[in-house]
């Protein structure tokens, strides 16, 4: 596979995270993944791409739902986790090694919907991806995107940047929902929604699975006097332990032209 330096990065991380990242209480939780799939609200019967598939979890719950998938991920042991998870489906889904820029893509269009979780702030053109989804759907097609958000803040967002990388060195910028929603009508979809839902985090757990620029202790002290930013507020539990507070964004987008 080709791509981008960043997008090797990225194969090569999740490649090493995919155990404890399908494990993780935040990818793996059942009612959310139930949400996505009634926010999404995808025709019934929908082929869907699901960009950035990971280890199938959103995957399957859509192939569950009844609908088709087709997954393409970075990650070459994210895939083949995905093709065991989703087994079950048989020719309903499909899963491939693959960049949704590269033009094989193509082939496989047009999709009745498209759907990523946690992919846009790995990217290092958000916009683009939509754009790209966009142009893989049928007029009428529905796109959605989930992801962790910030502050509408650039102070804000800026302190939270900071940590995500510190946290992950695949992490580039969380955007904050209004702003995904302006991706959104910047490329062209209509009838935009935006539904935000709290959840937290284990800061033990979440920086485990990471791939950290910074030592676990220093990174640990920096969240100790406690952090307040949308969408990354922490607080020390009786314990010693730190929890995350966090928003997460369901943006939901149709593209224009006949169903």
């Amino acid at each position: 596979m080709g791509g981008t330096g960043h997008d090797r990065n990225l194969a090569d991380a999740f490649d090493g995270q995919a155990a404890d990242f399908e494990r993780a209480p935040v990818q793996s939780d059942p009612a959310a993944l139930k949400r996505l799939v009634q926010e999404a609200a995808f025709p019934d019967g929908a082929r869907i791409l699901d960009a950035g598939c990971g280890p199938g979890l959103v995957s399957a719950a859509f192939l569950e739902a009844g609908y088709r998938v087709e997954g393409v991920d970075l990650s070459n042991e994210m895939i083949e986790r995905a093709r065991k998870r989703c087994a079950f489906a048989g020719d309903r889904a499909r899963f491939r090694q693959a960049s949704i820029f590269e033009p094989g893509i193509e082939a496989l269009a047009p999709f009745d919907g498209a759907v990523s979780r946690y992919v846009i702030h790995h990217m290092l053109d958000p916009e683009r991806f939509l754009e790209r989804q966009v142009e893989l759907l049928k007029p009428g097609g529905v796109l959605v995107a989930c992801d962790h958000v910030t502050s509408p803040s650039p102070e804000a967002a800026e302190i939270h940047r900071r940590l995500e990388v510190g946290r992950d060195r695949t992490h580039t910028n969380n955007l904050s929902s209004g702003r995904i929603v302006d991706l959104f009508a910047a490329a062209g979809l209509v009838d935009v929604s935006l539904r935000e839902e709290a959840f937290t985090l284990d800061f033990d757990e979440w920086f485990d699975r990471g791939t950290p620029t910074e030592t676990k202790a220093d990174f640990r002290a920096s969240l100790v006097a406690g952090v307040n930013v949308r969408g990354f507020t922490t607080k020390r539990l009786d314990d010693q332990s730190i929890q995350i507070l966090c928003i997460r964004a369901i943006v939901r987008g149709v593209k224009p032209g006949p169903t």
